[in-house]
């Protein structure tokens, strides 16, 4: 009999073990393959949730997200890639994991488990009605997001989720759920697998959204990110050459005058007016 839970239903394969190599990872990649499309089916519920994130970092705002295990760790690299790719502050975007970020590494004991903690968390940045909190969770059931949401939205504060379960108990205490359907896992209840692979997938679409609405990409390209390596410091070169038509001598000086790409290019545009 099947779980209640899609993330913890059978997988529809047996005796892995019993795979060849290539079986597995023939089998694992056909199932990866329906992510996509479950995320598809979503997409008007993501689009509600970036324009509200939108509409809120207009006006000062900042953008939460908590989370436990998976999809804590998950929230946390979104938020901590804003930064050098869009040339933001640290504390726009904000990833919070159930036991700190010594869980990031390593399992914290019944970290997730408390319903408190979460808002004790939120509370040391001082989140206010001016922001945006994201739980995520595969299951939908996890007590410190749920916990964290609950209490943000007695306080005025905009709330959505992503979770990989229909009608989930997270699913119901936010303003703006997103349900990504992804069915049983090639490992059951491994959620780290395709549930974390359309987590991962949305909290880019969400973020890297959000930060093109706010004018962080000009064209196609990142103009504000953080030149901190040589590889980046090239890429940002390459970018204003291509931008205004000069050489590769004129736009590395150019961006080592100006140190960002942005004001590399509108400060030569402005000359040459």
């Amino acid at each position: 009999m099947k779980n209640e839970l899609t993330t913890e239903q059978s997988s529809d394969y047996n005796d892995l073990e019993k795979m060849s190599t290539i079986d597995l990872l023939f089998n694992m990649n056909a199932e990866d393959k329906t992510v996509p499309y479950a995320i598809e089916k979503v997409l008007p519920s993501i689009e509600k949730l970036v324009e509200v994130v939108h509409a809120k970092m207009s006006n000062g705002g900042r953008l939460f997200y908590i989370g436990a295990g998976t999809s804590g760790r998950l929230g946390v690299l979104d938020a901590s890639e804003c930064p050098p790719t869009y040339g933001v502050s640290d504390d726009l975007v904000i990833g919070l994991i159930a036991g700190g970020d010594v869980a990031l590494r390593k399992a914290v004991e019944n970290a997730e488990d408390d319903t408190t903690l979460a808002w004790k968390d939120l509370k040391k940045y001082d989140i206010n009605e001016n922001d945006v909190l994201v739980g995520i969770a595969a299951s939908g059931t996890t007590p410190y997001v749920i916990g964290g949401v609950k209490k943000a939205r007695k306080e005025n504060i905009v709330t959505g989720c992503i979770t990989c379960n229909i009608n989930s108990p997270l699913a119901s205490e936010v303003d703006y759920p997103i349900e990504l359907i992804v069915g049983p896992e090639f490992v059951t209840g491994s959620t780290r697998m395709k549930a974390g692979t359309a987590q991962k997938l949305v909290l880019n679409m969400i973020s890297t959204t959000v930060m093109i609405k706010l004018g962080r990409v000009r064209g196609n390209k990142m103009i504000d990110m953080q030149l901190s390596n040589k590889k980046l410091v090239k890429r940002g070169v390459r970018m204003i050459m291509h931008e205004i038509n000069v050489n590769e001598e004129t736009a590395t000086k150019l961006l080592l005058e100006h140190k960002s790409v942005r004001n590399a290019i509108d400060q030569y545009k402005l000359i040459k007016k």
